[in-house]
């Protein structure tokens, strides 16, 4: 049997098979134990976001949403829990649809990123408008409408980001929920910029996050380096031990210790995969197929004129997680041949990403993709191999 190793909260099986049903009752009460559980003073009104970064949805219909601007996380209650409708087909020129939206032309919005809600189905792209910088939250449904996800007046806690008495925050590169913490990662102006970010549960409004130094060594570089952000990150839990697992640009794959760490300490990664330099990971989740735990992430390759994967700059692979067993690896870490599709054994380039700008886990081996179709954006599901 293959052991658990990501942190997440569970629901019951038939508690699931309820709540697919579309038990009103239920859906109330996951919702009610979700935010419980999860969110302590909880404020009722607008999160007054300045910006809108990396996104994430956990149980309950629990969003979390990045604000670089403002160095904080906040965490709303939509209510959106069910029952699952799908996205019935693809969505092509979605970008068109979202800027429609905004009242701008597709070239002047940025989305920041995109979370699937995987209890409704709906899928969450968090855009910032160029024009004038202003934070939106969007929902796109099962028949493909993009609607405006108003925050006016929601369910929300909000945390800080500490930096310093003389450091900034430059930008958010990551969040997630795990089964006891709010984890996030982040880039600083200091020496040390890559931050580790640490909330207990239940997360109270007003609070403040334990916040770590991390340290890794770039196998392609030779070298340890501290500036590096992490780039993109899954919890993941191991032998009793708590780690982050990271993807980094020029791109090892490294695991950093959460346990037995005081605030404001320094924290070594181990660096267990190298898939080759001049690429930046995008988005990392983890799913299981034929009896094998896969980390999988997109990214994008910044070189990509000098040496192409395949027919877009977008491109993805799977990573077999027995490698993130490995310790004190660094520069004997795996390196990904580049030059073939797959090799060493359990380090794989996945088709379905190619041209993969944003990617989430829908369910089991099913995941929507926003997909780069020249210049414009379609959104689909897509199953995983």
């Amino acid at each position: 049997m293959i052991r658990s190793r990501l942190m997440k909260g569970t629901v019951s099986i038939l508690a699931l098979m309820l709540l697919l049903a579309g038990d009103p009752l239920l859906q109330a009460g996951v919702t009610k134990e979700a935010a419980s559980k999860y969110l302590k003073d909880v404020q009722k009104g607008n999160p007054d976001f300045k910006s809108v970064g990396k996104i994430t949805f956990g149980p309950g219909g629990l969003l979390v949403v990045a604000d670089p601007a403002k160095a904080t996380i906040t965490v709303i209650d939509t209510h959106d829990v069910g029952p699952l409708k799908k996205l019935e087909q693809k969505v092509p020129k979605v970008d068109v649809a979202v800027a429609s939206s905004l009242g701008v032309e597709p070239s002047q919005i940025d989305i920041a990123d995109m979370a699937v809600n995987s209890q409704s189905g709906n899928v969450y792209l968090a855009v910032n408008r160029k024009t004038d910088g202003q934070a939106a939250i969007l929902m796109i449904d099962a028949q493909g409408k993009v609607k405006n996800f108003d925050v006016s007046e929601v369910d929300f806690i909000q945390v800080a980001l500490p930096g310093g008495k003389d450091s900034k925050i430059r930008n958010i590169t990551g969040v997630a929920l795990a089964s006891d913490r709010l984890l996030a990662a982040a880039q600083s102006n200091e020496e040390f910029a890559n931050k580790i970010y640490s909330i207990p549960l239940p997360l109270t409004h007003g609070t403040s996050a334990d916040i770590y130094s991390a340290e890794t060594y770039h196998v392609a570089h030779r070298r340890w380096e501290t500036k590096a952000p992490i780039q993109s990150f899954v919890p993941y839990s191991n032998k009793g031990k708590n780690y982050i697992v990271g993807a980094f640009a020029c791109t090892p794959i490294a695991k950093f210790p959460l346990d037995e760490l005081q605030s404001g300490s320094k924290v070594k990664g181990t660096s267990v995969v190298e898939l080759g330099s001049g690429n930046r990971p995008l988005d990392m989740l983890t799913y299981e197929s034929d009896g094998k735990e896969w980390l999988l992430t997109n990214t994008f390759r910044f070189h990509w004129k000098k040496s192409m994967y395949g027919p877009s700059k977008w491109w993805g692979v799977r990573v077999n997680m027995d490698y993130l067993d490995a310790e004190d690896v660094n520069e004997e870490a795996a390196r990904r041949d580049v030059k073939q599709k797959t090799g060493p054994d359990g380090i794989e380039i996945v088709d379905q990403l190619s041209g993969a700008v944003h990617i989430d886990k829908l369910q089991k081996k099913e995941i929507v993709v926003l997909r780069d179709n020249d210049g414009h954006l379609d959104l689909e599901i897509t199953e995983l191999p």
